[in-house]
């Protein structure tokens, strides 16, 4: 049998190991396995490339710290096919977003509390299930600036997350965007789950496939290297005086971000963090009357 996998191996401290699975999430490995030192990581062979293993070199180096005692090790080999995914999701559980909002897979029923928001996501091989800082950053943002009857826009939607929850939040309408086949699929899954198909739509493709200057509220929780060059796109499809919500960033990020956003005419109106993340929120002029 042909390899299906290609697995990731990491020889590295454990707080390093934890800030890890994170970020390789977002570039989108679908599993991970701890042993000791060691953190296994693994993608579907397909999606594996050299580039995706430079910008993996960079990210370990960018997140090392001067004070850990060992530099981590990369290494890499290819698996035949097993389902890491299902392995993957045995560790999912219900979880609190924020003090309102819940995230919970099928697999778990849960009985909401008075005043809670759920969200029914089954993650599949997309990020967005809520365990990762930047999805409850951009969570805790949407629960202030979504107002009731605008217009969202989820850049990257995954699993739809965002897109599901603006439409719970108050939003009368959502949509998302995708260039990934398996996150489009995911997603009108998730719609389905949360009975939101008809105020949400899910566009497979670019953001250039989105109509210009329809939007209250765009949000948008992928990694600066691809943030930065939507930051043009994005605001011509932002309603004079609209809100921009971005994260899937690091802390070391926060710099060369502001001065990407200055370009754009944007007004950081807030930005909120944890641990080593950050989100940022964007404010767009109104013309003068």
């Amino acid at each position: 049998m042909s390899a299906a996998y290609t697995e990731l191996e990491l020889v590295a401290d454990e707080q390093l190991r934890e800030q890890l699975v994170g970020i390789l999430t977002q570039l989108g490995f679908e599993g991970f396995w701890e042993e000791g030192n060691v953190l296994r990581c693994y993608m579907n062979k397909e999606r594996w490339s050299d580039g995706l293993f430079a910008e993996v070199e960079r990210v370990v180096k960018t997140v090392h710290r001067s004070g850990n005692s060992v530099i981590p090790t990369i290494s890499v080999r290819e698996l035949e096919a097993k389902n890491w995914n299902e392995e993957w999701e045995k560790t999912i559980r219900p979880i609190h977003v924020t003090d309102r909002i819940v995230i919970t897979p099928t697999w778990h029923k849960y009985e909401a509390q008075l005043g809670e928001l759920v969200l029914v996501i089954d993650p599949k091989m997309s990020f967005g299930t809520g365990y990762h800082e930047t999805t409850r950053l951009v969570l805790k943002l949407m629960e202030r600036y979504v107002r009731q009857g605008i217009s969202l826009l989820d850049v990257g939607t995954g699993t739809g997350v965002l897109a599901i929850a603006g439409i719970k939040l108050g939003a009368s309408s959502a949509v998302g965007v995708d260039n990934d086949e398996w996150s489009y699929s995911n997603a009108l899954e998730n719609l389905q789950l949360n009975c939101v198909e008809n105020p949400v739509r899910i566009i497979l493709g670019e953001l250039s496939s989105v109509p210009s200057g329809t939007f209250d509220l765009i949000v948008a929780n992928i990694q600066r290297n691809v943030i930065e060059p939507l930051l043009p796109e994005m605001t011509l499809r932002l309603k004079p005086g609209g809100t921009i919500i971005l994260s899937g960033l690091l802390n070391i990020d926060e710099e060369p971000m502001r001065k990407a956003i200055a370009d754009y005419g944007l007004q950081i109106a807030e930005t909120l963090s944890e641990n080593e993340w950050i989100a940022f929120v964007l404010q767009a002029a109104i013309p003068n009357q």
